[in-house]
């Protein structure tokens, strides 16, 4: 698709003045399991699609299918935390709250710290 810059494009609406600050492989946790795929973080969101296409239903029962896609303005997180598995520390999440207290969390991230990292001066910038 020509780089990480015109996926984010394709999938989110950018405003303008918005820069793509650092992409990241992650896996976000659903009801349906885990799902794989990229985690953008801009200077006004912070967004996630999946890598690949999951089937769901329209309101006519035919099934189709989409990406699954998350965007948070950075405005509306309240928190970024970083966690791990007690029973295996190798395990680490990072939770991001909403200001509406919706969690979000992401596991099996590509560069853990480094993420947070992003995660935290992203919304501090706020």
């Amino acid at each position: 698709m020509g780089g990480v810059d015109k996926v984010f494009m394709k999938y989110f609406s950018v405003i303008k003045g918005e820069r793509l600050l650092k992409v990241f492989h992650c896996y976000l946790s659903t009801t349906s399991g885990p799902l794989a795929g990229l985690l953008f973080i801009s200077t006004e969101k912070v967004a996630f699609c999946s890598e690949r296409s999951i089937k769901v239903f329209n309101k006519k029962g035919q099934m189709c299918r989409m990406r699954y896609k998350v965007s948070i303005p950075v405005k509306k997180i309240k928190s970024v935390r970083q966690s791990e598995d007690v029973e295996k520390p190798r395990h680490k999440y990072i939770n991001i709250t909403t200001v509406d207290n919706f969690d979000f969390w992401l596991m099996g991230v590509s560069k853990y710290h480094k993420t947070y990292k992003y995660l935290e001066q992203a919304t501090s910038q706020t």
